[in-house]
């Protein structure tokens, strides 16, 4: 039997290849040509087709037999996805959606946390933008970036909302997209910092207005400067 990180690395091969375009919709994919391009098995191929299906990316076709489909018909919030697109040409495109997302999400879950989570939480909360203040003065952004996606996971899943919750994941694949395409600062902005404060306090003192407000300045700046980057292309 195939280890599964050789799945893995087919999946993500193809899988990247479909988002970036260079496998465009109505393209046909075969077990004999996976199996022939990464050097595995019909049953590694077969396997990762399998998966692709299961993310709406290919669909069998009568007498042509798995063909790659269109965005619309993809599982856009699933964080493999999520990757291979933050991987891809479409980066920039992408980080706006997700953003937006955000935008109208997160504000909501941290005033839903401010009213709904437990005193573990409330307490968590405020240790972790402690330690987020000193890790990013420090300019660590490797432990940086785990607190911060601890703290939205948080917040998403201690909201009330059992929608939130599970966009936890995509979050994550956000903000570490972000980090690892080097899209952000060496160190973490001021703002930044006191805003994640904000947020925590609001939320331990049971304040969702404030929590709202703290956590819709937080993406709204991530919405600025994704539009200041357009601008700077367009200008250059």
């Amino acid at each position: 039997m195939a280890r599964p990180s050789l799945h893995t690395a087919v999946l993500d091969s193809v899988g990247r290849a479909i988002t970036s375009g260079d496998a465009p919709p109505g393209t046909p994919l075969t077990l004999d040509g996976i199996g022939a391009q990464h050097g595995v098995s019909r049953t590694v191929a077969r396997e990762v087709m399998r998966m692709l299906e299961g993310l709406g990316m290919v669909r069998s076709r009568r007498r042509v037999g798995l063909v790659v489909l269109g965005i619309e018909d993809w599982n856009v919030l699933d964080p493999r996805i999520i990757r291979w697109r933050l991987q891809g040409p479409g980066r920039d495109a992408q980080l706006r959606s997700l953003t937006e997302l955000r935008h109208a999400v997160e504000p909501l879950a941290a005033a839903g946390a401010a009213r709904h989570a437990g005193p573990q939480v409330r307490g968590e909360l405020l240790d972790l933008a402690r330690r987020m203040r000193s890790t990013g003065e420090a300019g660590d952004l490797t432990e940086f970036l785990a607190l911060d996606v601890r703290m939205h996971e948080l917040l998403l899943r201690s909201s009330g909302n059992e929608m939130f919750g599970p966009l936890a994941d995509v979050v994550a694949e956000v903000l570490a997209g972000r980090t690892h395409l080097g899209l952000m600062p060496a160190s973490p902005v001021p703002e930044a910092l006191d805003q994640h404060e904000a947020v925590a306090r609001a939320v331990a003192d049971g304040d969702p207005d404030a929590a709202e407000a703290a956590m819709a300045a937080i993406v709204g700046e991530v919405r600025h400067a994704l539009a200041r980057r357009d601008g700077e292309r367009v200008g250059s």
